[in-house]
Protein backbone atom coordinates (compact mmCIF):
# COMPACT_ATOMS: atom_id res chain seq x y z
CA UNK A 1 0.00 0.00 0.00
CA UNK A 2 2.84 2.37 0.87
CA UNK A 3 4.44 1.87 -2.55
CA UNK A 4 1.12 2.70 -4.18
CA UNK A 5 0.84 5.83 -2.06
CA UNK A 6 4.36 6.96 -3.04
CA UNK A 7 3.55 6.31 -6.69
CA UNK A 8 0.35 8.36 -6.44
CA UNK A 9 2.25 11.23 -4.81
CA UNK A 10 4.77 11.14 -7.66
CA UNK A 11 2.00 11.05 -10.25
CA UNK A 12 0.31 13.95 -8.51
CA UNK A 13 3.49 16.04 -8.77
CA UNK A 14 3.75 15.23 -12.46
CA UNK A 15 0.07 16.02 -12.94
CA UNK A 16 0.44 19.34 -11.10
CA UNK A 17 3.09 20.50 -13.54
CA UNK A 18 1.07 19.12 -16.42
CA UNK A 19 -2.08 20.97 -15.38
CA UNK A 20 -0.16 24.22 -14.85
CA UNK A 21 1.36 23.97 -18.34
CA UNK A 22 -1.94 22.92 -19.87
CA UNK A 23 -3.81 25.74 -18.12
CA UNK A 24 -1.24 28.31 -19.19
CA UNK A 25 -1.51 27.17 -22.80
CA UNK A 26 -5.30 27.21 -22.54
CA UNK A 27 -5.35 30.77 -21.18
CA UNK A 28 -2.88 32.06 -23.76
CA UNK A 29 -4.96 30.46 -26.53
CA UNK A 30 -8.13 32.13 -25.27
CA UNK A 31 -6.41 35.51 -24.97
CA UNK A 32 -5.37 35.21 -28.60
CA UNK A 33 -8.92 34.14 -29.48
CA UNK A 34 -10.29 37.15 -27.63
CA UNK A 35 -8.16 39.57 -29.63
CA UNK A 36 -8.96 37.83 -32.92
CA UNK A 37 -12.69 37.75 -32.14
CA UNK A 38 -12.74 41.42 -31.21
CA UNK A 39 -10.95 42.37 -34.42
CA UNK A 40 -13.19 40.12 -36.55
CA UNK A 41 -16.44 41.42 -35.02
CA UNK A 42 -15.29 45.03 -35.26
CA UNK A 43 -14.34 44.54 -38.90
CA UNK A 44 -17.68 42.86 -39.61
CA UNK A 45 -19.61 45.76 -38.07
CA UNK A 46 -17.60 48.35 -40.01
CA UNK A 47 -17.96 46.44 -43.30
CA UNK A 48 -21.58 45.46 -42.73
CA UNK A 49 -22.91 47.86 -45.35
CA UNK A 50 -20.12 47.40 -47.90
CA UNK A 51 -22.76 45.96 -50.21
CA UNK A 52 -26.18 47.28 -49.26
CA UNK A 53 -28.65 44.48 -48.63
CA UNK A 54 -31.40 46.41 -50.42
CA UNK A 55 -29.29 46.23 -53.59
CA UNK A 56 -29.10 42.45 -53.24
CA UNK A 57 -32.84 42.18 -52.67
CA UNK A 58 -33.59 44.05 -55.89
CA UNK A 59 -30.83 42.54 -57.99
CA UNK A 60 -31.66 40.51 -61.08
CA UNK A 61 -28.22 38.91 -60.97
CA UNK A 62 -28.26 37.52 -57.45
CA UNK A 63 -26.50 34.20 -56.86
CA UNK A 64 -29.05 31.40 -56.67
CA UNK A 65 -29.35 29.55 -53.35
CA UNK A 66 -30.98 26.20 -52.65
CA UNK A 67 -32.22 25.60 -49.11
CA UNK A 68 -31.86 21.90 -48.32
CA UNK A 69 -33.91 20.70 -45.33
CA UNK A 70 -34.31 16.99 -44.49
CA UNK A 71 -37.59 16.02 -42.79
CA UNK A 72 -38.27 12.80 -40.91
CA UNK A 73 -41.64 12.37 -39.17
CA UNK A 74 -42.27 16.11 -38.93
CA UNK A 75 -45.98 15.87 -39.66
CA UNK A 76 -47.02 17.97 -36.68
CA UNK A 77 -45.17 21.11 -37.79
CA UNK A 78 -44.03 20.53 -41.38
CA UNK A 79 -46.54 22.91 -43.00
CA UNK A 80 -45.59 25.87 -40.79
CA UNK A 81 -41.89 25.05 -41.13
CA UNK A 82 -42.05 25.08 -44.92
CA UNK A 83 -44.08 28.30 -45.02
CA UNK A 84 -41.43 29.94 -42.88
CA UNK A 85 -38.68 28.85 -45.30
CA UNK A 86 -40.72 30.06 -48.29
CA UNK A 87 -41.04 33.52 -46.76
CA UNK A 88 -37.32 34.37 -46.53
CA UNK A 89 -36.15 37.63 -48.10
CA UNK A 90 -34.03 36.85 -51.16
CA UNK A 91 -34.74 37.26 -54.88
CA UNK A 92 -33.45 33.92 -56.15
CA UNK A 93 -33.79 30.77 -54.08
CA UNK A 94 -35.59 27.45 -53.84
CA UNK A 95 -36.64 25.29 -50.90
CA UNK A 96 -35.76 21.60 -51.25
CA UNK A 97 -37.55 19.52 -48.61
CA UNK A 98 -36.30 15.93 -48.41
CA UNK A 99 -38.88 13.55 -47.01
CA UNK A 100 -36.52 10.97 -45.55
CA UNK A 101 -38.83 7.96 -45.56
CA UNK A 102 -41.18 9.40 -42.94
CA UNK A 103 -43.62 6.91 -41.44
CA UNK A 104 -46.12 9.58 -40.37
CA UNK A 105 -48.17 12.07 -42.39
CA UNK A 106 -45.28 14.36 -43.39
CA UNK A 107 -45.49 13.75 -47.15
CA UNK A 108 -49.30 13.64 -47.21
CA UNK A 109 -49.57 17.01 -45.45
CA UNK A 110 -47.06 18.56 -47.85
CA UNK A 111 -48.97 17.26 -50.87
CA UNK A 112 -52.30 18.50 -49.55
CA UNK A 113 -51.23 21.93 -48.27
CA UNK A 114 -48.97 22.93 -51.17
CA UNK A 115 -50.96 21.23 -53.98
CA UNK A 116 -48.06 19.01 -54.96
CA UNK A 117 -47.96 16.58 -57.87
CA UNK A 118 -45.27 14.09 -58.81
CA UNK A 119 -43.25 15.40 -61.74
CA UNK A 120 -40.65 14.02 -64.18
CA UNK A 121 -37.26 15.08 -62.83
CA UNK A 122 -33.75 14.61 -64.15
CA UNK A 123 -32.08 13.35 -61.01
CA UNK A 124 -28.30 13.19 -61.33
CA UNK A 125 -26.88 11.21 -58.42
CA UNK A 126 -23.54 12.99 -58.11
CA UNK A 127 -23.40 11.89 -54.46
CA UNK A 128 -24.56 8.33 -53.81
CA UNK A 129 -27.68 8.09 -51.64
CA UNK A 130 -30.47 5.70 -50.74
CA UNK A 131 -32.99 5.36 -53.62
CA UNK A 132 -35.09 8.42 -54.42
CA UNK A 133 -38.75 7.58 -55.03
CA UNK A 134 -39.79 10.79 -56.73
CA UNK A 135 -39.91 14.58 -56.90
CA UNK A 136 -42.93 16.80 -56.27
CA UNK A 137 -43.74 20.34 -57.43
CA UNK A 138 -46.75 22.54 -56.76
CA UNK A 139 -49.53 23.25 -59.25
CA UNK A 140 -49.93 26.61 -57.52
CA UNK A 141 -47.45 29.26 -58.81
CA UNK A 142 -47.38 30.80 -55.33
CA UNK A 143 -45.29 27.79 -54.25
CA UNK A 144 -43.09 27.62 -57.33
CA UNK A 145 -39.94 27.77 -55.15
CA UNK A 146 -40.80 24.51 -53.41
CA UNK A 147 -39.39 21.12 -54.41
CA UNK A 148 -40.12 18.00 -52.34
CA UNK A 149 -37.86 14.98 -52.68
CA UNK A 150 -39.21 11.64 -51.46
CA UNK A 151 -36.55 9.03 -50.66
CA UNK A 152 -36.03 5.83 -48.75
CA UNK A 153 -34.72 6.18 -45.23
CA UNK A 154 -31.10 5.30 -44.41
CA UNK A 155 -31.33 6.49 -40.79
CA UNK A 156 -28.98 9.35 -41.60
CA UNK A 157 -29.59 13.07 -41.97
CA UNK A 158 -26.42 13.19 -44.07
CA UNK A 159 -27.91 10.86 -46.69
CA UNK A 160 -31.07 12.96 -46.89
CA UNK A 161 -29.00 16.15 -47.23
CA UNK A 162 -27.02 14.58 -50.07
CA UNK A 163 -30.25 13.72 -51.90
CA UNK A 164 -31.31 17.33 -51.54
CA UNK A 165 -27.96 18.56 -52.85
CA UNK A 166 -28.26 16.24 -55.87
CA UNK A 167 -31.74 17.64 -56.56
CA UNK A 168 -30.84 21.32 -56.11
CA UNK A 169 -30.43 23.65 -59.08
CA UNK A 170 -28.36 26.57 -57.72
CA UNK A 171 -24.58 26.93 -57.18
CA UNK A 172 -24.93 27.56 -53.43
CA UNK A 173 -26.90 25.51 -50.95
CA UNK A 174 -27.98 26.32 -47.42
CA UNK A 175 -28.27 23.24 -45.25
CA UNK A 176 -30.60 23.45 -42.25
CA UNK A 177 -33.00 21.38 -40.18
CA UNK A 178 -36.63 21.67 -41.19
CA UNK A 179 -37.64 22.53 -37.61
CA UNK A 180 -35.14 25.40 -37.36
CA UNK A 181 -36.50 28.95 -37.37
CA UNK A 182 -34.52 31.27 -39.63
CA UNK A 183 -34.49 35.06 -39.62
CA UNK A 184 -36.00 36.52 -42.79
CA UNK A 185 -32.62 37.92 -43.91
CA UNK A 186 -30.65 34.72 -43.28
CA UNK A 187 -29.83 34.05 -46.95
CA UNK A 188 -28.80 37.68 -47.47
CA UNK A 189 -26.39 37.58 -44.52
CA UNK A 190 -24.82 34.27 -45.48
CA UNK A 191 -24.50 34.97 -49.20
CA UNK A 192 -22.74 38.35 -48.85
CA UNK A 193 -19.25 36.92 -48.16
CA UNK A 194 -19.49 34.91 -51.39
CA UNK A 195 -20.06 38.17 -53.27
CA UNK A 196 -17.75 40.53 -51.39
CA UNK A 197 -14.60 38.43 -51.05
CA UNK A 198 -11.87 38.57 -53.67
CA UNK A 199 -10.76 35.09 -52.53
CA UNK A 200 -13.07 32.15 -53.24
CA UNK A 201 -15.43 31.54 -50.32
CA UNK A 202 -16.47 27.89 -50.00
CA UNK A 203 -18.71 28.08 -46.90
CA UNK A 204 -20.30 30.46 -44.43
CA UNK A 205 -21.94 29.94 -41.07
CA UNK A 206 -23.67 31.93 -38.35
CA UNK A 207 -24.76 31.69 -34.73
CA UNK A 208 -27.49 29.26 -33.67
CA UNK A 209 -29.51 29.91 -30.53
CA UNK A 210 -31.98 28.05 -28.36
CA UNK A 211 -35.63 28.51 -29.30
CA UNK A 212 -36.83 26.95 -26.04
CA UNK A 213 -39.21 29.48 -24.40
CA UNK A 214 -39.24 31.76 -27.46
CA UNK A 215 -42.56 33.04 -28.74
CA UNK A 216 -43.39 31.43 -32.09
CA UNK A 217 -46.53 31.93 -34.13
CA UNK A 218 -47.24 29.48 -36.97
CA UNK A 219 -43.55 28.75 -37.43
CA UNK A 220 -42.44 32.41 -37.30
CA UNK A 221 -40.28 33.75 -34.46
CA UNK A 222 -42.07 36.66 -32.76
CA UNK A 223 -40.00 37.25 -29.65
CA UNK A 224 -36.75 35.84 -28.31
CA UNK A 225 -36.60 34.81 -24.66
CA UNK A 226 -33.89 33.30 -22.53
CA UNK A 227 -34.75 29.64 -21.79
CA UNK A 228 -36.60 29.06 -18.53
CA UNK A 229 -35.60 25.41 -18.13
CA UNK A 230 -32.39 24.41 -16.37
CA UNK A 231 -30.47 22.53 -19.08
CA UNK A 232 -31.44 24.78 -22.01
CA UNK A 233 -30.14 27.72 -19.94
CA UNK A 234 -26.67 26.24 -19.83
CA UNK A 235 -26.78 25.35 -23.51
CA UNK A 236 -27.71 28.93 -24.39
CA UNK A 237 -24.68 30.10 -22.43
CA UNK A 238 -22.50 27.56 -24.19
CA UNK A 239 -23.77 28.64 -27.61
CA UNK A 240 -23.14 32.33 -26.94
CA UNK A 241 -19.54 31.67 -25.96
CA UNK A 242 -18.82 29.22 -28.78
CA UNK A 243 -20.49 31.07 -31.65
CA UNK A 244 -19.78 34.70 -30.81
CA UNK A 245 -16.32 34.15 -29.39
CA UNK A 246 -14.55 31.00 -30.56
CA UNK A 247 -15.71 30.62 -34.14
CA UNK A 248 -15.15 34.26 -34.99
CA UNK A 249 -11.50 33.81 -34.01
CA UNK A 250 -11.09 30.71 -36.15
CA UNK A 251 -12.77 32.52 -39.05
CA UNK A 252 -10.43 35.48 -38.70
CA UNK A 253 -7.34 33.30 -39.26
CA UNK A 254 -9.19 31.22 -41.89
CA UNK A 255 -8.89 28.04 -39.83
CA UNK A 256 -12.56 27.29 -39.15
CA UNK A 257 -13.27 23.55 -39.43
CA UNK A 258 -16.80 23.47 -38.05
CA UNK A 259 -19.92 25.00 -39.58
CA UNK A 260 -23.04 23.81 -37.78
CA UNK A 261 -25.23 21.32 -39.57
CA UNK A 262 -28.22 23.39 -38.46
CA UNK A 263 -27.18 26.42 -40.50
CA UNK A 264 -24.45 26.54 -43.11
CA UNK A 265 -24.13 27.78 -46.69
CA UNK A 266 -21.79 25.94 -49.05
CA UNK A 267 -20.35 26.09 -52.54
CA UNK A 268 -22.15 23.14 -54.14
CA UNK A 269 -19.42 22.13 -56.58
CA UNK A 270 -16.74 22.04 -53.90
CA UNK A 271 -19.02 20.11 -51.55
CA UNK A 272 -19.86 17.54 -54.25
CA UNK A 273 -16.25 17.12 -55.37
CA UNK A 274 -15.38 16.55 -51.70
CA UNK A 275 -17.90 13.70 -51.54
CA UNK A 276 -20.79 15.50 -49.83
CA UNK A 277 -21.88 14.51 -46.34
CA UNK A 278 -20.64 11.12 -45.13
CA UNK A 279 -23.79 9.18 -44.22
CA UNK A 280 -22.07 6.92 -41.67
CA UNK A 281 -20.29 9.77 -39.90
CA UNK A 282 -21.37 10.94 -36.45
CA UNK A 283 -19.78 14.35 -37.06
CA UNK A 284 -20.82 14.87 -40.66
CA UNK A 285 -20.80 18.68 -40.48
CA UNK A 286 -17.20 18.92 -39.22
CA UNK A 287 -16.09 16.12 -41.53
CA UNK A 288 -17.50 17.89 -44.61
CA UNK A 289 -15.72 21.16 -43.82
CA UNK A 290 -12.38 19.42 -43.32
CA UNK A 291 -12.78 17.51 -46.60
CA UNK A 292 -13.73 20.74 -48.41
CA UNK A 293 -10.64 22.43 -47.00
CA UNK A 294 -8.51 19.45 -48.06
CA UNK A 295 -10.00 19.60 -51.56
CA UNK A 296 -9.01 23.25 -51.94
CA UNK A 297 -5.51 22.61 -50.61
CA UNK A 298 -5.12 19.71 -53.06
CA UNK A 299 -6.24 21.97 -55.91
CA UNK A 300 -3.82 24.65 -54.67
CA UNK A 301 -6.64 27.23 -54.73
CA UNK A 302 -6.86 30.01 -52.16
CA UNK A 303 -10.12 29.94 -50.23
CA UNK A 304 -11.98 31.23 -47.18
CA UNK A 305 -14.63 29.95 -44.80
CA UNK A 306 -16.41 32.90 -43.21
CA UNK A 307 -18.41 33.14 -40.05
CA UNK A 308 -21.17 35.70 -39.41
CA UNK A 309 -21.33 36.98 -35.79
CA UNK A 310 -25.11 37.25 -35.84
CA UNK A 311 -27.87 34.96 -34.59
CA UNK A 312 -29.76 33.83 -37.69
CA UNK A 313 -31.19 30.49 -36.59
CA UNK A 314 -33.13 29.21 -33.57
CA UNK A 315 -33.60 25.55 -32.75
CA UNK A 316 -35.02 23.63 -29.83
CA UNK A 317 -32.16 22.21 -27.77
CA UNK A 318 -32.29 19.07 -25.56
CA UNK A 319 -34.72 19.92 -22.73
CA UNK A 320 -33.60 17.31 -20.19
CA UNK A 321 -30.54 15.47 -18.94
CA UNK A 322 -31.05 12.17 -20.79
CA UNK A 323 -31.43 13.76 -24.22
CA UNK A 324 -28.56 16.18 -23.54
CA UNK A 325 -26.21 13.32 -22.66
CA UNK A 326 -27.25 11.36 -25.76
CA UNK A 327 -26.53 14.39 -27.91
CA UNK A 328 -23.12 15.06 -26.37
CA UNK A 329 -22.12 11.39 -26.50
CA UNK A 330 -22.84 11.48 -30.22
CA UNK A 331 -20.84 14.71 -30.62
CA UNK A 332 -17.89 13.21 -28.75
CA UNK A 333 -17.94 10.10 -30.91
CA UNK A 334 -18.18 12.30 -33.98
CA UNK A 335 -15.19 14.36 -32.86
CA UNK A 336 -12.83 11.43 -32.35
CA UNK A 337 -14.11 9.71 -35.48
CA UNK A 338 -13.40 12.82 -37.57
CA UNK A 339 -9.95 13.36 -36.05
CA UNK A 340 -9.08 9.71 -36.73
CA UNK A 341 -10.31 9.94 -40.33
CA UNK A 342 -8.11 12.95 -41.01
CA UNK A 343 -5.07 12.02 -38.89
CA UNK A 344 -2.78 12.13 -41.94
CA UNK A 345 -3.44 15.86 -42.26
CA UNK A 346 -1.90 16.64 -38.85
CA UNK A 347 1.25 18.77 -39.28
CA UNK A 348 1.30 18.16 -43.03
CA UNK A 349 2.66 21.43 -44.55
CA UNK A 350 0.42 20.95 -47.58
CA UNK A 351 -2.70 21.63 -45.50
CA UNK A 352 -1.68 24.94 -43.97
CA UNK A 353 -3.43 26.23 -40.86
CA UNK A 354 -5.78 23.24 -40.80
CA UNK A 355 -2.80 20.95 -40.18
CA UNK A 356 -0.85 23.23 -37.85
CA UNK A 357 -3.56 24.92 -35.78
CA UNK A 358 -7.14 23.66 -36.16
CA UNK A 359 -6.72 19.89 -35.92
CA UNK A 360 -4.02 19.96 -33.17
CA UNK A 361 -6.14 22.39 -31.13
CA UNK A 362 -9.25 20.22 -31.37
CA UNK A 363 -7.18 17.17 -30.41
CA UNK A 364 -5.42 18.86 -27.50
CA UNK A 365 -8.34 20.77 -25.95
CA UNK A 366 -11.59 19.36 -27.30
CA UNK A 367 -10.58 15.68 -27.25
CA UNK A 368 -7.89 15.42 -24.54
CA UNK A 369 -9.46 18.02 -22.21
CA UNK A 370 -12.11 15.70 -20.68
CA UNK A 371 -9.55 12.88 -20.33
CA UNK A 372 -7.06 15.10 -18.49
CA UNK A 373 -9.78 16.44 -16.20
CA UNK A 374 -11.10 12.98 -15.36
CA UNK A 375 -7.61 11.56 -14.76
CA UNK A 376 -6.69 14.46 -12.48
CA UNK A 377 -9.88 14.16 -10.44
CA UNK A 378 -9.39 10.40 -9.99
CA UNK A 379 -5.74 10.87 -9.04
CA UNK A 380 -6.54 13.49 -6.40
CA UNK A 381 -9.33 11.40 -4.88
CA UNK A 382 -7.10 8.32 -4.68
CA UNK A 383 -4.24 10.28 -3.15
CA UNK A 384 -6.50 11.89 -0.55
CA UNK A 385 -8.04 8.52 0.32
CA UNK A 386 -4.69 6.80 0.86
CA UNK A 387 -3.25 9.81 2.74
CA UNK A 388 -6.22 9.61 5.07
CA UNK A 389 -5.41 5.93 5.64
CA UNK A 390 -1.86 6.88 6.65
CA UNK A 391 -3.04 9.90 8.68
CA UNK A 392 -0.91 12.19 6.50
CA UNK A 393 -1.83 15.63 5.19
CA UNK A 394 -0.94 16.68 1.67
CA UNK A 395 -1.11 20.18 0.27
CA UNK A 396 -3.20 20.86 -2.82
CA UNK A 397 -2.34 24.56 -2.98
CA UNK A 398 -0.09 24.06 -5.99
CA UNK A 399 -3.09 22.64 -7.83
CA UNK A 400 -5.88 24.78 -6.39
CA UNK A 401 -4.43 28.17 -7.32
CA UNK A 402 -3.95 27.42 -11.05
CA UNK A 403 -7.46 25.93 -11.20
CA UNK A 404 -8.91 28.99 -9.46
CA UNK A 405 -7.12 31.24 -11.92
CA UNK A 406 -8.49 29.23 -14.86
CA UNK A 407 -11.98 29.39 -13.37
CA UNK A 408 -11.86 33.19 -12.96
CA UNK A 409 -10.42 33.62 -16.44
CA UNK A 410 -13.13 31.35 -17.86
CA UNK A 411 -15.85 33.39 -16.12
CA UNK A 412 -14.44 36.64 -17.48
CA UNK A 413 -14.35 35.28 -21.03
CA UNK A 414 -17.93 34.04 -20.72
CA UNK A 415 -19.25 37.33 -19.31
CA UNK A 416 -17.45 39.32 -22.00
CA UNK A 417 -19.09 37.07 -24.63
CA UNK A 418 -22.53 37.66 -23.10
CA UNK A 419 -22.13 41.43 -22.88
CA UNK A 420 -20.63 41.71 -26.36
CA UNK A 421 -23.50 39.70 -27.81
CA UNK A 422 -26.08 41.84 -26.03
CA UNK A 423 -24.34 45.10 -26.94
CA UNK A 424 -24.21 44.26 -30.62
CA UNK A 425 -27.45 42.38 -31.19
CA UNK A 426 -29.85 42.92 -28.24
CA UNK A 427 -30.70 39.23 -28.28
CA UNK A 428 -32.91 39.13 -25.17
CA UNK A 429 -36.17 40.69 -24.09
CA UNK A 430 -34.86 42.52 -20.99
CA UNK A 431 -31.87 43.05 -18.73
CA UNK A 432 -33.12 40.42 -16.28
CA UNK A 433 -32.49 37.68 -18.84
CA UNK A 434 -28.95 38.95 -19.44
CA UNK A 435 -28.24 38.98 -15.70
CA UNK A 436 -29.66 35.46 -15.38
CA UNK A 437 -27.25 34.31 -18.08
CA UNK A 438 -24.34 35.89 -16.19
CA UNK A 439 -25.36 34.17 -12.94
CA UNK A 440 -25.59 30.84 -14.78
CA UNK A 441 -22.02 31.32 -15.99
CA UNK A 442 -20.81 31.36 -12.38
CA UNK A 443 -22.23 27.91 -11.60
CA UNK A 444 -21.73 26.33 -15.03
CA UNK A 445 -18.25 24.90 -14.26
CA UNK A 446 -19.55 23.11 -11.15
CA UNK A 447 -22.83 21.70 -12.43
CA UNK A 448 -23.05 21.66 -16.23
CA UNK A 449 -19.40 21.15 -17.17
CA UNK A 450 -19.05 17.79 -15.33
CA UNK A 451 -22.04 16.51 -17.31
CA UNK A 452 -20.30 17.47 -20.55
CA UNK A 453 -17.07 15.79 -19.43
CA UNK A 454 -18.95 12.61 -18.49
CA UNK A 455 -20.76 12.58 -21.84
CA UNK A 456 -17.48 13.02 -23.73
CA UNK A 457 -15.82 10.16 -21.86
CA UNK A 458 -18.84 7.95 -22.49
CA UNK A 459 -18.68 8.82 -26.18
CA UNK A 460 -14.97 7.97 -26.35
CA UNK A 461 -15.59 4.67 -24.60
CA UNK A 462 -18.36 3.74 -27.01
CA UNK A 463 -16.20 4.69 -29.98
CA UNK A 464 -13.14 2.69 -28.98
CA UNK A 465 -15.18 -0.32 -27.81
CA UNK A 466 -17.26 -0.06 -31.01
CA UNK A 467 -20.43 -0.05 -28.97
CA UNK A 468 -23.52 0.97 -30.88
CA UNK A 469 -25.27 4.11 -29.68
CA UNK A 470 -28.63 5.36 -30.88
CA UNK A 471 -29.39 9.06 -31.13
CA UNK A 472 -33.00 8.42 -30.21
CA UNK A 473 -35.95 10.73 -30.60
CA UNK A 474 -35.95 14.18 -29.08
CA UNK A 475 -39.47 14.90 -27.84
CA UNK A 476 -40.03 18.58 -28.52
CA UNK A 477 -41.91 20.68 -26.01
CA UNK A 478 -42.85 23.42 -28.44
CA UNK A 479 -42.84 27.17 -27.95
CA UNK A 480 -44.55 29.86 -25.98
CA UNK A 481 -47.58 31.37 -27.70
CA UNK A 482 -47.18 28.77 -30.43
CA UNK A 483 -49.96 27.87 -32.78
CA UNK A 484 -48.16 24.99 -34.44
Amino acid sequence: MRHLYDLLLYLQKVYEWLIVSYSAFYIISYLVFALLSYYAIRRYVLMKHYINEDVLLKSNNAIGVSIVAPAFNEGETIVYNVKCLLSLSYPKYEVVIVNDGSSDSTLEKLIQEFELIKVPFFYQERIHTAPVKGHYKSKNPVYSKLLVVDKENRKSKADASNAGINSSQYPLFLCTDVDCILKPDTILKLVKPFIESEVKVIATGAAIRSSNSCEVNEGFLEKVHFPTSWYPMFQELEYVRAFVFGRMAWSQINSLILVSGGLGMFDKEVAISSGGYTHNSLGEDMDLIIRMRKEMYDRNVKFKIKYIPESLCWTEVPPNLNILIRQRVRWARGLIQTLMLHKKMFFNPKYGSTAWFSLPYFFLFEFLGPIIEAFGTLLILLTLSISYFYFETISLNFLIWPLLFVYLFYINITIISILLDELLYKSYANIKEVLTLIVMSLIEPFFYHPIIVYSALKGYWQFFTKKESKWGVMVRKGYSKSQV
